[in-house]
């Protein structure tokens, strides 16, 4: 949405006219940096208003916060609209929602002040109430656009934002779409819902795919479509250079949730399972280049020969290796250390284990996997536990029954002068995953690109077409 013009004019219209226009919901999430800036920065973790209202002692400090929101948002209606009017709807509609926000949290913060009522127990509506701002600035501003070139265009707003008790998921996103003709009106929906089941609690920022998953399963779409600012490739071109990485045209789900356990989501697994069970294929296309097909995804789809179709992966995993000689036959020690680091927002990628030994590879903070390993000795004062700075490079694909993979994946990475610390395949055979040191994952991927993908190095590799 940062480069919204482009948006416009490629995907909600590009060459299409008269009722070509129409049949098409559109699910926004909101402009580059707005949810940081609301929330808190989602890499290096700087506090936005949502952090400085839970955490604030002093008032100011949020009010200040917010207040720098509203400005970047009037800077970005005026960035888009140079017509006076839209430009002044724009204003009026995000000055008025701030204005809400601005009341309401401030009501709270001196309701708090009192014993008996605990800011606490409010953090998680005060959080989903701020995220939703984004979405409806840019829901709202890209209705006003579409308007504006005579588009019949309307917005379904399902941050319930005037609405008197929350619904049930499904059911909000039902009966907002009740009574639309899509036939002739190009809808324009927020990616954030408001309902009973609260998502945030659950997906966190990662709610607006629930959402564009819903609304494909409760409209029968014929294909639910994601834009992105990049193709889904055979690896990331910055490692492995743009004139040899390939779109994949066709790959199933099966891979893309492996890819989401990598944290290179192409879908949220959850968005991803209410499609699968709705027959719904997604397609994953680049915003930037229209006419480009993209990759398509499928339940049932599966490569015509065996082959690799993705080299993928990612670095900011830690080895957390628990070492203790009582281990052995007692199942107990894995789902106790499995639950302490669910505890702590760990997210775990993979784990192996032998006779007196479970190694976890969990995704992290260094301050959280340090605590997590204080807090297991001190469960088992005889463990040992070391923690090891690796990453995951994995070769992934719809079907990856290909004879000596294994065998030219270690000659691969070994020809590199990289040592692979452990390695996994499943019987399923879909993904295999090689633990290497941290400072060796761009040259595992490039290295693994070559071997398995490249044409010139892999007669009998086929990437999807």
């Amino acid at each position: 949405m940062s480069r919204f013009e482009e948006v416009l004019n490629n995907i909600f219209i590009g060459q299409r006219q008269g009722t070509e226009l129409y049949q098409r919901v559109f699910v926004v999430s909101a402009y580059s940096g707005m949810t940081n800036m609301l929330l808190e920065h989602k890499k290096t973790g700087e506090p936005g208003v949502y952090e400085r209202f839970a955490d604030a002692h002093v008032e100011d400090a949020w009010l200040e916060a917010l207040d720098n929101v509203q400005s970047a948002m009037v800077s970005k209606n005026a960035e888009l609209f140079k017509g006076e009017y839209e430009r002044q709807a724009a204003d009026r509609f995000i000055e008025g929602r701030i204005s809400d926000v601005r009341d309401c949290m401030v009501s709270l913060h001196q309701l708090c002040s009192y014993g008996h009522f605990q800011l606490t127990e409010h953090l998680m509506k005060v959080r989903e109430m701020l995220a939703s701002l984004g979405e409806a600035h840019s829901a709202f501003n890209t209705v006003l656009a579409l308007k504006k070139k005579g588009i019949n265009a309307r917005l379904v707003d399902l941050t319930g934002w005037n609405q008197s008790e929350p619904k049930a998921f499904q059911d909000m996103v039902k009966d907002s779409f009740d009574g639309i003709d899509l036939s002739r009106e190009l809808v324009v929906a927020t990616g954030y819902t408001h309902c009973s089941e609260g998502l945030m609690n659950t997906f966190d920022r990662g709610y607006s795919e629930i959402t564009f998953a819903q609304i494909a399963a409760s409209t029968s779409a014929r294909e639910a479509i994601i834009h992105k600012e990049y193709h889904l490739s055979s690896a990331d071109p910055n490692l492995v250079g743009v004139d040899k990485v390939v779109t994949i045209g066709r790959t199933n789900y099966d891979v893309a949730d492996q890819l989401s356990n990598l944290g290179m989501e192409a879908i949220h697994p959850k968005a991803a399972r209410t499609l699968r069970r709705a027959g719904i294929h997604l397609r994953i296309k680049n915003a930037f280049e229209p006419d480009h097909g993209g990759t398509l995804i499928s339940q049932d789809y599966c490569s015509e020969k065996p082959c690799v179709e993705i080299i993928a992966g990612r670095k900011d995993v830690f080895g957390l290796e628990v070492f203790d000689q009582e281990m052995l036959g007692d199942v107990g020690y894995d789902l106790e250390i499995t639950k302490l680091l669910k505890q702590l927002k760990l997210y775990v990628v993979n784990k192996d284990s032998d006779a007196n030994s479970i190694t976890y590879y969990a995704s992290g903070s260094r301050k959280m996997i340090n605590r997590a390993s204080r807090l297991i000795e001190e469960r088992y004062p005889m463990a040992e536990v070391n923690v090891h700075n690796i990453a995951i490079v994995s070769a992934i694909g719809s079907d990856l029954k290909v004879k000596g993979i294994l065998a030219k994946t270690v000659a691969a990475l070994a020809a590199s002068d990289i040592s692979i610390q452990a390695i996994h395949q499943s019987i399923r055979q879909v993904e295999m995953q090689c633990i290497i040191k941290e400072e060796d994952y761009d040259a595992a991927v490039a290295s693994l690109h070559s071997a398995l993908i490249e044409p010139e190095n892999h007669g009998d590799v086929i990437v999807a077409a």
